[in-house]
């Protein structure tokens, strides 16, 4: 992979963990699908000698592009766009025509706002309109422009440069101006076309894959042309392959290998999510969800993405016994003579949401998810699962799972998911 880029977070919330880093990720993405590897994310706070040091280190590194977000607000901590022209050397000279634009769009968004034409407001549009020498001003899409540094060779050559802001959504929508300015797009003509596979299982230690893995090595000539990670996750494990379009049969003859050992675990070689698959598996049919132990995450899960209306029609969080009945019809004596962390609960629940709420197809899940309640016949992490369908007998099995309170309700989560997409494609 010939080109390669370095991401600086700034933002001292982001460093000391007030807040979670949204446009690490996000850049390196929209970068693999740009043709451009990145070899380093970093954070640092709000102090130039960080940032200083960060942006030294990934010069060293030889990146071609380095992108930084956050501080190019309007306060005197913001000082990004200062610290890299000091970097690059490069002196701050205002730019009226820029400085005019961002008080026309704080004239618009906020009418009635004082000393706009001198006093603090004033200064703070001045600096945000402060562009290093030779650089390209990106438009705002908030308030603060973002900046374009131009590539400096030398005996400490300076890659380019792209200064965005720190909100994501300005951040993203700022984007297409940035890849279109000439001096990234110079270096995006250097590019490779790299494509990037996705390859999920569920049931698949990472212990497993790696010796698969090792296997195909020695099959495979030229296996390490690919860039191959793992990431286990949830409960599922997924592989990520990185290569070259050039490189696309190598990569073929590793899934040959992996669908020959693992094939019955692999349940997606697309990208497709679990989520994906059960909006298929469902075909048109409703769900609903009986969760105890899980408290609503099931929910969450299937309601996460929009449109999800289409194909959800709701859930009851059935903690308590009386809940139980109450909410699900699971009859009182059933519970006295099964234990609430029982199979026939768990179908009970399942049928009770199916029929309450109307659905075609419902999944419950009652279970001890710790640290207290566990017992010699039924310890911490067993967990009971109802999969009810309409015409169906229903299906009802119980699990272990091993961890924290946190752990066993996030891996009962996934499973209850895998359930219904098994039990939804046996027809």
């Amino acid at each position: 992979m010939s080109m390669r880029a370095g991401i600086v977070v700034t933002g001292t919330e982001i460093l000391t963990g007030r807040i979670t880093d949204q446009n690490g990720p996000w850049l390196s993405h929209q970068l693999l699908i740009l043709g451009v590897d990145v070899a380093h994310i970093t954070i640092c706070g709000d102090r130039p000698t960080d940032l200083i040091a960060q942006l030294r280190f990934l010069a060293d590194q030889g990146v071609d592009l380095i992108v930084t977000s956050g501080g190019l607000g309007p306060t005197a901590d913001d000082l990004t766009v200062a610290t890299v022209a000091e970097f690059c050397t490069r002196e701050l000279r205002l730019d009226p025509e820029l400085e005019e634009h961002i008080a026309g769009i704080i004239r618009h968004h906020r009418p009635h706002t004082p000393d706009l034409d001198a006093g603090p407001t004033r200064i703070g549009i001045r600096k945000q309109a402060q562009i290093p020498t030779g650089a390209t001003a990106l438009p705002p899409t908030g308030t603060a422009p973002g900046v374009v540094i131009p590539a400096v060779a030398g005996d400490r050559p300076v890659p380019t440069i792209v200064i965005l802001p720190g909100p994501p959504g300005e951040l993203q929508a700022m984007w297409p101006s940035a890849i279109t300015s000439p001096a990234v797009a110079e270096v995006l003509t250097r590019a490779d076309d790299l494509q990037q596979e996705t390859v999920r299982a569920y049931g698949l230690h990472e212990a497993q894959l790696a010796e698969t893995l090792r296997r195909a090595e020695a099959e495979i000539p030229d296996l390490d042309r690919l860039e191959i990670t793992t990431c286990l996750r949830d409960g599922e494990l997924d592989m990520v392959t990185r290569f070259a379009s050039g490189d696309a049969d190598l990569y073929r003859r590793l899934l040959d290998v992996l669908a020959e050992h693992h094939g019955r675990q692999i349940f997606s070689t697309d990208g497709s999510t679990i989520e994906d698959q059960l909006i298929d598996a469902l075909a048109g049919r409703l769900i609903a969800t009986a969760e105890s132990c899980t408290g609503g995450l099931i929910a969450a899960r299937l309601t996460d993405r929009p449109g999800s209306s289409s194909y959800v029609v709701g859930g009851v969080v059935s903690y308590s016994n009386d809940a139980k009945s109450d909410l699900l019809d699971v009859p009182a004596e059933m519970i006295a003579a099964h234990g609430a962390v029982s199979e026939q609960v768990a179908a009970a629940m399942a049928e009770g949401a199916r029929s309450r709420l109307g659905a075609d197809v419902a999944v419950s899940t009652t279970g001890i998810a710790g640290p207290g309640g566990g017992t010699e016949a039924k310890p911490v992490g067993t967990v009971c699962f109802g999969v009810a369908i309409d015409g169906r007998p229903t299906y009802a099995i119980t699990r272990r799972f091993p961890g924290d309170r946190e752990r066993v309700r996030t891996l009962t989560t996934t499973a209850a998911l895998h359930l219904v997409v098994a039990q939804l494609e046996r027809g």
